[in-house]
C-alpha cells in the first residue's frame, strides 16, 4: 500500500509536470504568434502606403499626358466653348499652366454665312498645329463689353508652334468689328470664305425657313416690290452678299496682305487644293491632303474619311446640303444683274476672280 502510494504521487506530479511544459510551450506559442501579427500590420503597411503613392504618380503621369494630347478634332456636333460666368477678371482662373497657354486667336475666320466657314474650321482642325475654339463666340460683335479677358479664356491651350483660332461669320458684316480686332491685334490674319452671293441668299434663306415654316416667300423678302424688280438690299440675306462693301470697312484697319479670301464652291470642288492655300497662309506645313477627303453624293459635300479620334467617316450635320425651295428664274436672274457690278469691285479688291458671272 505504501509502495502504490508513492506511485500514485509520482505519477500525479509527472502528469503535473507535463502540464506545466505543456502550458508554457502554449504561451510562449501565443507570444510568438501576437509578435508576428504585430510585425505584419506594421511592416505591410508601409509596403502598401508606398505602393499606393506609386499608383498615385502613375496616375498623375497620365493625367498629364491626357493634358498634353489634343482634343480630338473634327467634333462638328460637339458641345459648344461656354463663357465663363464672371469673366477672366474676376474667376481667379489663371491663363497659362505647364500644360499650355491659352492665347488670344492669331487667325481669325471671319465670314461669310452660309459660305463655308464651318467645312472650313473643321477641315482644319484636322491639322495637328491648329486648336480652334468649336463654337462661334461673337465676341466682336455681341459680347465685347465682357473684355478681352473674357475672351481669352474662351480660347483653347496651346502648346509651342501652335496656332489658336475662331470662326465668327457675321464679324465681316459687323461695322465695329475690324476696329475691335485690331484693338487685340493688327497683326490677325483674317479668312473671307466668299460664295456666289445669289447661292449664298438662297442658303441663307433656306436655313431661316427651316427654323421659322412660316417666313415669306425668298422673292417677297428679296424684291422691294414685285413690279419695279428693285433689290431690298435691307433684308440680311442680300446684305451680307455686298461683299466688296464688307470689305472696304475691313481695309480701314488692315492692310489686304492680312486676309486670305477662300473659294465656298472650291472648298466643295476641290477641298485639298483649296486648303494648300489655307495652310500656306497660316504659315502651317502642308498636312490635309486628298487622302484625307472622299465626296458624298447624297449630301453634294466633301467629307472627311476619318477624322481624328473616330474610326468612320465624318461628316458635316444635317443643316449642311440643304434642298434650296424653287424660286421664279426672273427673280434669281435679277438678283445676279443686281450683284454683278458688286462681284466685280470685289474681284479687284481682292485680286481674286470667283468667276460667279
Amino acid at each position: 500500500m505504501g509502495c502504490s502510494g508513492c506511485r500514485i504521487r509520482f505519477n500525479f506530479g509527472k502528469a503535473l509536470s507535463k502540464a506545466s511544459l505543456l502550458l508554457t510551450m502554449l504561451l510562449i506559442s501565443t507570444y510568438f504568434i501576437y509578435c508576428l501579427t504585430a510585425l505584419s500590420d506594421s511592416i505591410p503597411r508601409a509596403l502598401f502606403a508606398q505602393r499606393a503613392l506609386d499608383y498615385g504618380i502613375l496616375e498623375d503621369r497620365r493625367r498629364v499626358l491626357d493634358e498634353l494630347r489634343p482634343s480630338p478634332r473634327l467634333l462638328l456636333a460637339g458641345a459648344p466653348a461656354s463663357p465663363p460666368p464672371g469673366g477672366a477678371q474676376d474667376s481667379g482662373i489663371p491663363v497659362s499652366n505647364t500644360f499650355g497657354t491659352k492665347k488670344f486667336p492669331q487667325a481669325i475666320i471671319i465670314g461669310v454665312k452660309k459660305g463655308g466657314t464651318r467645312a472650313l474650321l473643321e477641315f482644319l482642325r484636322i491639322h495637328p498645329d491648329v486648336r480652334a475654339v468649336g463654337a462661334e463666340p461673337h465676341f466682336f460683335d455681341r459680347f465685347y463689353e465682357k473684355g478681352l479677358d473674357w475672351y481669352r479664356e474662351l480660347m483653347p491651350r496651346t502648346l509651342e508652334g501652335q496656332i489658336t483660332m475662331e470662326k465668327t461669320p457675321s464679324y465681316f458684316v459687323t461695322k465695329e468689328a475690324p476696329g475691335r480686332v485690331c484693338a487685340m491685334n493688327c497683326q490677325t490674319k483674317l479668312i473671307v470664305v466668299v460664295r456666289d452671293p445669289v447661292t449664298r441668299a438662297l442658303s441663307d434663306y433656306t436655313q431661316t425657313l427651316s427654323k421659322n415654316p412660316g417666313l415669306p416667300s425668298f422673292q417677297s423678302l428679296a424684291l422691294k416690290n414685285a413690279s419695279s424688280g428693285l433689290i431690298d438690299t435691307a433684308w440680311n440675306a442680300v446684305r451680307i452678299g455686298l461683299y466688296a462693301k464688307h470689305l472696304e470697312n475691313w481695309l480701314r484697319h488692315f492692310p489686304l496682305s492680312h486676309f486670305l479670301f477662300v473659294s465656298g464652291e472650291r472648298l466643295v470642288s476641290d477641298p485639298a487644293g483649296e486648303m494648300g492655300r489655307v495652310q500656306d497662309f497660316l504659315g502651317l506645313k502642308r498636312v490635309i491632303s486628298d487622302k484625307h477627303f472622299y465626296f458624298n453624293q447624297t449630301k453634294g459635300f466633301p467629307c472627311l474619311k476619318k477624322p481624328e479620334g473616330s474610326s468612320r467617316p465624318r461628316c458635316l450635320g444635317k443643316s449642311k446640303g440643304r434642298p434650296h425651295p424653287h424660286i421664279p428664274p426672273e427673280v434669281l436672274q435679277r438678283l445676279r444683274e443686281f450683284y454683278r457690278p458688286f462681284n466685280h469691285h470685289f474681284y479687284q479688291m481682292s485680286g481674286r476672280d470667283f468667276g460667279w458671272d
